[in-house]
């Protein structure tokens, strides 16, 4: 007799809850550590509720410099508080500011700033911070990496346990051939700015869409604010003061230009009077005619 063939099951047909077994339509955390971003709107919709430490978190961005540290300044005062270690930052475009950094909770002599002169220098500078046991968390502009490079990132922060955040350009030409690129990070984000409605003296926010984790796909982006409220509070009202002082400046040039048009106006005047067709400029009124007699 030929053997009884075994019985197919669906995900359906299993239980709902399976030690070791992540079914793909919830968000798996399994065994993976994480950090929480600082964002409450964004640990909601990541596996374990936050950064994932000890793997790669890609965030694509479509110019360098303007959202990252909004997006993980948070998490990285949260682990240096809890942790010895420096905070290694591959590339930036911009020099950090020392003074912002600490008013925010993040020491600046937690922070090592190694510049590269070439792309393949930036990698192999990200590889080297990653594999020192000295290092807590590494964020690497890496605009045009590949994903074996990237691969190799991932591997060596596995290892040691590492926070690591890579950014990267989106190219405005090509944005949708970027981000569906395969990518080894276990978390993919792409970032851009946003400006709310009627709010366009605040500090703008930032816009995040989650492109890869370990979960379903969410559809729908993610508002983050661009700072803290307080923040946002001195900022509304820092510029209404520079309206107000733009404001009185309009309101003095145009009232000095009104008052050279009346001067203008009667010079003009004093002209017209003394132009041909005026009163002579060589003759005299009856009263200085009366006037010169008395002096004389």
């Amino acid at each position: 007799m030929p053997a009884p063939r075994p019985i197919l099951r669906v995900a359906s047909d299993l239980p709902t809850s399976v030690p070791g077994v992540w079914h793909a339509d919830a968000l798996g955390a399994g065994t993976q550590r994480v950090l929480p971003t600082g964002h409450a709107a964004l640990d909601a919709q990541l596996p374990g509720g936050g950064w994932p430490v000890g793997a790669l978190s890609e965030v694509l961005q479509p110019l360098a410099g303007l959202h990252e540290w909004q997006l993980v300044l948070p998490a990285l005062v949260q682990a240096t508080a809890r942790q010895k270690g420096a905070v290694v930052l591959v590339a930036p475009p911009c020099e950090p500011f020392g003074p912002a950094l600490q008013s925010q909770g993040l020491r600046a002599e937690r922070v090592c700033v190694v510049r590269a002169d070439s792309a393949m220098a930036a990698l192999w500078a990200a590889e080297q911070a990653l594999r020192c046991q000295g290092v807590l968390a590494v964020m690497a502009w890496l605009p045009q990496a590949r994903p074996a490079a990237l691969r190799r990132l991932q591997l060596a922060a596995a290892q040691q346990q590492q926070l690591l955040w890579v950014f990267r350009s989106v190219d405005a030409a090509w944005p949708a051939s970027q981000v569906s690129q395969a990518s080894p990070a276990l978390l993919r984000l792409q970032v851009q700015g946003l400006t709310l409605p009627g709010d366009a003296a605040a500090a703008p926010g930032i816009q995040v869409q989650i492109l890869k984790r370990r979960g379903p796909p969410l559809a729908q982006a993610i508002h983050l604010p661009g700072c803290h409220p307080q923040l946002a509070q001195v900022l509304v009202a820092q510029a209404d003061r520079r309206r107000a002082a733009q404001e009185a400046a309009s309101a003095l040039v145009a009232g000095r230009q009104a008052a050279a048009m009346r001067v203008a106006g009667a010079s003009g005047a004093v002209r017209a009077r003394n132009a041909p067709g005026g009163r002579p400029e060589g003759s005299r009124h009856a009263l200085d005619r009366s006037a010169i007699a008395l002096v004389r």
